[in-house]
């Protein structure tokens, strides 16, 4: 046991002459220095809070991007209305302006004839293929009548087959029920205008000795006691003539496209018109 002492004696001794002058060590260091055995604790401590404030300063970043994006979105989301609402305000702007110009044209044309007219406008269309029709705003207590015509500034459009109190029919002289005495406006040569399509006309009974050429105009007879004499119905698209047939084979094409009118006059006192001299040829 005497050695086991001794040795034990040994280890303590020698272990305090190491521990001693270390701890003089520390003592006279600066107070702002830590301990050599601080320094480890001090590297996690540093390290973790690098790590905290890398990850926190990113999570800040994102979420800043995020709400910018969410700015943008809804900025760029309110531009788009705005856009929205500026081309309707241009279209609605561009609309009134061709309403306005028809309108004066309109008028214009109702200042330089001595007809009686009622201006109407086209509220709807035949929803069935069977007749080419229109009704319009205007009935018998504007005095409008079965058989008045209807027409634009630009030519014929048809008759008024059934008026009615507020609002009346009108048959399009595209209907293949439709008729229009009419005449080569060039060559003065007689023919009957008859509706045959949606969009397409024929002249017929024009003899094969008549002078008829693509491109002239089909003006109004009055012998129709309907359509002022000279008015503008169509314009030919195709002559031919057959060895066999009786008459001369005329394609037409109408003045005024249907599908297109959307303000009209009804002439009142038709048959006292006359609106020669002859239009001139397109």
């Amino acid at each position: 046991m005497n050695w086991l002492n001794l040795d034990l004696r040994k280890i303590l001794i020698t272990t305090a002459l190491v521990i001693l002058p270390l701890i003089s060590m520390n003592t006279q260091q600066s107070p702002t220095l830590g301990g050599w055995y601080d320094k480890p604790f001090s590297f996690m401590a540093g390290l973790v809070e690098s790590i905290f404030f890398s990850f926190s300063d990113g999570v800040r970043g994102t979420t800043k991007m995020y709400l910018d994006l969410v700015d943008i979105k809804k900025e760029n989301q309110s531009l788009r209305a705005q856009n929205k609402e500026l081309q309707t305000r241009l279209l609605q702007s561009d609309e009134l302006a061709k309403e306005n110009q028809r309108f004066n044209a309109l008028l214009d044309f109702k200042q330089k004839n001595k007809m009686e007219l009622v201006a109407a406008r086209i509220m709807s269309r035949d929803l069935f293929s069977d007749h080419a029709t229109v009704r319009i705003d205007k009935g018998t207590n504007q005095g409008l009548k079965a058989g008045m015509a209807v027409i634009t500034t630009e030519g014929v459009v048809g008759h008024i087959f059934r008026p009615e109190t507020f609002t009346s029919h009108v048959l399009l002289i595209t209907d293949r029920y439709s008729v229009v005495d009419g005449l080569i406006n060039r060559s003065r040569a007689r023919g009957i205008v008859e509706g045959k399509s949606p969009g397409g006309l024929a002249l017929h009974y024009v003899e094969k000795s008549e002078d008829v050429l693509k491109g002239d105009v089909i003006v109004t007879s009055g012998l129709d006691n309907i359509f002022p004499k000279g008015f503008p119905v169509a314009v030919v698209e195709s002559v031919e003539n057959k060895a066999f047939a009786v008459s001369l084979k005329v394609e037409l094409r109408p003045v005024v496209d249907p599908d297109k009118v959307e303000e009209v006059f009804v002439i009142t006192d038709a048959k006292e018109q006359d609106l020669n001299p002859p239009v001139q040829k397109k």
